[in-house]
């Protein structure tokens, strides 16, 4: 039999398996090896940048249309396997990104597939949220999922840095260990395999999700042929509706700004790292790990503070706290630290980026927990997936833009320390429009 427990601890283990993706490529290993691959941050930056930005372009297209299919159908299950395979493929196929002897466009385009599989399926598995747990504890669950999913990364990360990447100085894993299998870090062997390894950990940890979590019955359901064909009706009727229905608008505006400034730290956190203090993937894998350990431990804190006070408050928070923070890694290089000249010896820039990256992580992963919540308060309960798909609509309906500005800016000024800054206009943005949002949504809506 599987009970409500079951349910739940199978739907976080999504948050565990596809976090690798975020921690490992986004962030911490895959994004600044891009520098090696390409041989220096600002080209890097720049490539890295106009990629996922074209990525999240076809997200934002086919999110909604798929969820208002999914929402008449009464099925999201054969679109997570088909998204997990996608998943699967992508990150597995960024082994062939050797140093020397790859096909940039090819490894984009892997990068692609799995990113778009990781976002869809993401989307799908938020709707099943409303099903597992009471109005009243969808906080403590979606805070508790996202802390799990951090955790997750965490793992993954120290898996890497302790048993496969290897130091450029001592040619040793974190712990003094040689890269198992006879890795080769001459040709980034090393490195490379974190795209076997996420791959892997998805499908392994993807298990329970898909022994435990079973979708209800939904009544009005119709063959998916059918729901395929009613559709783009379905989804322009819902895109009318939207002025009527200003809380919702509101919050699918303004979160399509922060998630994409937060989305814009978590992306060029690792390249910035590299290319501004000179970082090896090891130290910026150091520094991933103390960012997912805020990150698991905020997203739970989070999740009570959501329940206890609702998810805009801690939104509202959370965006002025991560627009000061960012704020403030402008403000450090190698050479300065907050206005004051260091030595080119000195440890106190990576001091300062150690403590700042954790507050960002902490921000991030509270900020993150409490926006799935709050839209599950936005939606229509008879389009959950749909509103969902909106919700990644206008999360990458402009995904493009932190990205594309980066890389724009970067390009322009010839600086990373600079290229940053678009991050902050965006929170800002984000932090106006959710005065218009109420915590409860439309009346219609609820």
């Amino acid at each position: 039999m599987i009970t409500e427990r079951k349910r739940i601890w199978g739907w976080w283990f999504f948050d565990w398996a596809s976090q690798p993706y975020n921690t490992l490529l986004l962030t911490f290993i895959f994004a600044p090896f891009m520098e090696r691959l390409l041989g220096d941050g600002t080209t890097a930056q720049t490539v890295w940048g106009f990629g996922i930005g074209l990525s999240g372009l076809i997200i934002a297209v086919a999110s909604p249309f798929l969820g208002a299919i999914a929402d008449r159908s009464g099925r999201r299950m054969p679109f997570i396997w088909l998204f997990s395979l996608m998943y699967v493929a992508g990150s597995a196929f960024l082994w062939t990104a050797e140093p020397g002897h790859y096909n940039l466009w090819l490894v984009m385009t892997a990068f692609a597939i799995g990113m778009i599989g990781m976002e869809f399926a993401t989307s799908f598995t938020n709707a099943m949220l409303p099903d597992l747990t009471g109005r009243d504890n969808i906080g403590k669950v979606s805070g508790s999922g996202w802390a799990f999913g951090y955790l997750g990364g965490m793992v993954s990360l120290i898996v890497m840095l302790t048993l496969l990447q290897a130091s450029p100085t001592t040619g040793k894993t974190l712990i003094g260990l040689t890269p198992l299998f006879g890795l080769d870090p001459a040709t980034g062997e090393d490195t490379r395999i974190v795209g076997p390894l996420t791959a892997l950990w998805y499908a392994v940890f993807m298990i329970p999700f898909f022994l435990w979590v079973r979708e209800p019955r939904h009544p009005g359901a119709v063959p998916v042929a059918q729901a395929t064909r009613e559709a783009w009706p379905e989804l322009r009727s819902t895109l009318k509706s939207l002025p009527k229905r200003p809380s919702l608008f509101a919050y699918l505006i303004s979160s399509m700004f922060y998630r994409d400034a937060l989305n814009g730290i978590f992306t060029f956190g690792g390249l910035y790292a590299a290319g501004v203090l000179n970082w090896s993937i090891l130290q910026i894998g150091l520094f991933g790990i103390l960012g997912t350990i805020t990150g698991a431990t905020f997203s739970w804190l989070g999740g009570k503070a959501d329940d206890r006070f609702g998810p805009k408050a801690v939104i509202v928070f959370t965006l002025i706290a991560l627009a000061l923070i960012t704020l403030g890694v402008v403000f450090i290089s190698r050479e300065s630290v907050f206005g004051l000249a260091v030595a080119p010896e000195s440890a106190l820039p990576d001091i300062a980026f150690y403590i700042l990256g954790g507050l960002i992580g902490a921000g991030g992963g509270a900020l993150q927990s409490a926006s799935r919540t709050m839209m599950v308060r936005q939606s229509d309960p008879a389009k959950i997936t749909e509103c969902f798909g909106l919700y990644a609509l206008t999360g990458k309906a402009t995904a493009f833009l932190a990205p594309l500005s980066i890389g724009a800016v970067t390009a322009m000024t010839q600086s990373q320390t600079l290229g940053i800054t678009p991050v902050i206009v965006l929170f800002v943005l984000g932090l106006i429009l959710i005065a218009f949002v109420k915590s409860e949504g439309d009346p219609a809506a609820v």
